[in-house]
């Protein structure tokens, strides 16, 4: 039976360690600028433990943000890199990632803003926008399932056009979503075990809508989702979406972060057709099958966050240290 723990709770009980492979399976590229404890040899070697104790104090407070800023630190990495370029504001006509349709329902960012400003108040100008997403993305959990290398630096672009093409559709078949990893130097097991993610968090109607009323067209319904279930979810968003709804994407379980998905997605409960898509698939198909066992998951999903926290990473000179995650330091 499917543990009612909490998020905090469940993850607090986890017996596995911090898992410190930087490149496994290849990893992605960019990545080897990167080391475990970077900010150790700075000017500001409390920076990890700062930025866990404000980020584990803000989930406290409001459960929701674990899974906004995961959100976050995926959408960053996809589009350029794992720069904090999503962070970024729209200045006058050129708009920003954030402007980008798939980007328009993140949250989390005035959390990563107040992590920053008493990061800053510790020690200016040393750690980046860029790290304090990936730390807090997983300090958001209570402890170290993973490892997270530093090192990184902040991205001086970020633009709207650079969206298109670069980041995963909900709406997705299997030969697409691997295609788009596969550009980030990422396989089939990390695309499977990063999809475990949907395990918390809510989803807008508008992201799955289409699968309940009209999937090919024809007023038809995604014959890939289970009927039942297909009910449910348009009780919950009638046609048209609106687009303030929300909805579980891990049903009866959105604040815990468990294997659940695995087995609801082997029920046709998925409520993505890029969930679905990963039964498309025998090799994925069977990746499905096996992270179902918790032990296999927590280790598979972490070690995929270490490969997607390596992309196109900016390392050594390479961009800045922004003094505030909105905008780009003033040339000097």
């Amino acid at each position: 039976m499917k543990s009612e723990f909490s998020l905090l709770l469940l993850l607090s009980i986890i017996v596995f360690g911090a898992i410190t492979v930087t490149n496994a399976g290849g990893g992605a590229p960019g990545g080897g600028g990167l080391r475990p404890n970077f900010y150790r040899f700075t000017r500001c070697p409390q920076a990890e433990m700062l930025v866990k104790a404000l980020t584990i104090s803000k989930v406290r407070s409001d459960p929701t943000l674990a899974p906004k800023l995961l959100r976050v630190h995926y959408h960053d990495c996809f589009v350029k890199g794992c720069d904090a370029s999503i962070l970024l504001d729209t200045v006058g006509t050129n708009q920003s990632e954030k402007d980008a349709r798939p980007n328009q329902t993140l949250g989390g960012f005035e959390a990563i803003d107040d992590i920053k400003a008493q990061v800053e108040k510790a020690c200016p100008g040393i750690v980046s926008c860029a790290d304090i997403l990936a730390l807090a993305a997983r300090d958001a959990f209570g402890r170290n399932l993973w490892e997270v290398p530093t090192g990184r630096r902040d991205s001086r672009v970020s633009l709207i056009s650079d969206v298109n093409g670069n980041l995963p559709s909900p709406f997705s078949d299997f030969p697409t979503l691997q295609q788009w990893f596969a550009k980030k130097n990422l396989n089939v097991n990390d695309l499977v075990a990063l999809s475990g993610a949907h395990t918390i968090g809510v989803a807008h109607c508008g992201a799955f809508s289409r699968r309940l009323f009209n999937f090919t067209g024809k007023g038809d319904m995604d014959p890939s989702l289970d009927a039942t279930y297909a009910e449910t979810l348009k009780q919950q968003c009638p046609n048209p979406a609106n687009p303030a709804t929300t909805v579980e994407m891990d049903p009866q379980s959105s604040r815990s972060f468990d294997t659940h998905y695995f087995t609801i997605l082997n029920q046709k409960k998925g409520l993505f057709q890029s969930d679905a898509a990963l039964l498309t698939n025998a090799g994925s198909a069977a990746i499905v099958n096996r992270l179902q066992f918790p032990r296999n998951f927590f280790f598979e999903f972490g070690r995929s966050m270490v490969n997607m926290g390596n992309v196109e990473v900016l390392t050594g000179t390479a961009g800045e240290i922004r003094k505030n995650c909105r905008v780009i330091n003033p040339l000097a």
